[in-house]
């Protein structure tokens, strides 16, 4: 599929014809913009006649689905692996910010103007949020979208608290309902049985949702009381008294991905003006069209997609633009005299914790042994060119770039074991934001 741009940069309708493609690009009317999807800008004026393109979104706080159908085929599929570590980063810098602080000789009250405006978000939240939308409307620049779908959860909250809630999607029988529920524990236990003792060996093991608080007459469905088993650990004889399920009484996992699209869905669906769905909705379709679960297939059916002709799948990472950590530190290290091995000076510590003494941990620091490594600060003192992720090539071969030594002058590739002079090296393609791999 190659995406085509009117001279102006409006998205046109893709194209299949690959030899006039090339023609054109021959002759000059078109111009190559992007490689990875293959897109080129018309040079000359034309018509801007479109059809309607539905563009289905999979949500999810780490991968996400895109699809984007016509009556006939399939445009656009795709996932996007989003962004990991932000939250870690945002304690990292709320680290060193206080450090800072705290170095200072006379620090100014600031109590009084900590006030978050309307509608503010987490950082880590705002992040992924803006990720979303920035992927949409990364779409919209190749393609002439005409109606966005969002699946904003795989199951309502609302309908799990209030059953006899109303609406269309809720009148049409009991198994309605039944995806509903079953579609939460399900996704939350990611799809395993979570009996830790658990012998079943089959690929494809039968699931099914168990009543966690039976043996003491709690037999609600509040998603707190029940949990995912096996057809070989939901027997009959394991709810008896003295067996595995009588007494049991596991610790569910909390659902921190759809927290987070409960959080931010009616604002992400107000942003962009669309219409939304859920999960339990889409799900008997994709089983009715027979559908394997992945994130590109979720989103064709979002968008409505039934026979079309399907495109080939693109695969999105989301890569950081810029370590922005000026300064790094290097712990020393030590030999362990238990066992010989060198660890970290922050491994054999001293125990300390608070001055409270009730809580401080064993003493470790006499453990150390001789300092084989007496650690070091760095500070760079220069943005490079190339950085993490970055695609170079090198004696005919492509790389992957590490990271940078020596002050930029040797580069580390990741699929060799010794660095080369950055002298060498030619880029091919610098990974920033949204990437297509």
């Amino acid at each position: 599929m190659v995406y085509v741009l009117s001279k102006d940069g409006a998205p046109l309708m893709p194209t299949e014809r690959h030899g006039k493609v090339r023609r054109m690009l021959k002759d000059g009317r078109a111009k190559v913009v992007k490689a990875r999807p293959f897109t080129i800008q018309l040079t000359y004026e034309t018509t801007s006649y479109t059809q309607p393109i539905t563009l289905g979104i999979d949500a999810g706080y780490q991968e996400v689905g895109l699809s984007a159908v016509t009556s006939e085929k399939e445009l656009l599929s795709a996932e996007c692996t989003l962004f990991k570590g932000q939250v870690e980063r945002n304690k990292e810098r709320l680290m060193y910010r206080r450090q800072r602080r705290n170095r200072l000789r006379y620090r100014a009250p600031r109590f009084d103007n900590r006030r978050k405006p309307e509608g503010w978000l987490a950082p880590s939240i705002q992040h992924k949020l803006d990720s979303h939308l920035r992927l949409i409307a990364w779409v919209k620049k190749i393609l002439p979208i005409t109606d966005v779908v969002i699946k904003v959860a795989s199951f309502d909250i609302q309908a799990i608290k209030n059953p006899g809630i109303q609406g269309i999607e809720y009148q049409k029988g009991e198994q309605y309902g039944f995806w509903n529920l079953r579609e939460y524990i399900l996704h939350r236990d990611s799809h395993q049985c979570q009996n830790p003792e658990c012998r079943n060996k089959s690929k494809t093991p039968v699931l099914q949702t168990h009543h966690i608080g039976f043996w003491k007459s709690d037999i609600t469905d509040r998603p707190g009381n029940m949990i995912t088993l096996c057809d070989k650990c939901h027997r009959p004889e394991n709810h008896k008294k003295g067996k595995f399920l009588w007494g049991w009484e596991p610790k569910v996992k909390s659902f921190r991905a759809e927290t987070f699209i409960t959080t931010v869905r009616w604002r992400m669906v107000n942003t962009l003006g669309c219409r939304h769905t859920y999960g339990h909705i889409t799900k008997p379709r994709r089983i009715e069209l027979r559908l394997e679960k992945s994130y590109s297939n979720d989103a064709f059916v979002i968008a409505g997609g039934s026979s079309q002709t399907r495109a080939k799948m693109l695969s999105i990472e989301q890569i950081r633009r810029n370590n922005r950590s000026l300064q790094k530190f290097y712990d020393a290290r030590y030999i362990d005299i238990r066992n010989g091995n060198a660890v970290g000076g922050q491994e054999l510590n001293c125990g300390r914790r608070t001055r409270n003494r009730n809580i401080n941990g064993p003493n470790q620091r006499v453990y150390r042994g001789e300092k084989v490594f007496k650690g070091r600060v760095s500070i760079r003192k220069q943005r490079y060119s190339y950085q993490p992720k970055d695609i170079v090539e090198y004696g005919g071969w492509r790389y992957t770039v590490k990271g940078v030594q020596n002050c930029g002058v040797y580069i580390k590739l990741a699929e060799l074991s010794k660095p080369v002079r950055t002298e060498l090296v030619k880029p091919v393609r610098y990974s920033k934001g949204l990437c297509v791999m």
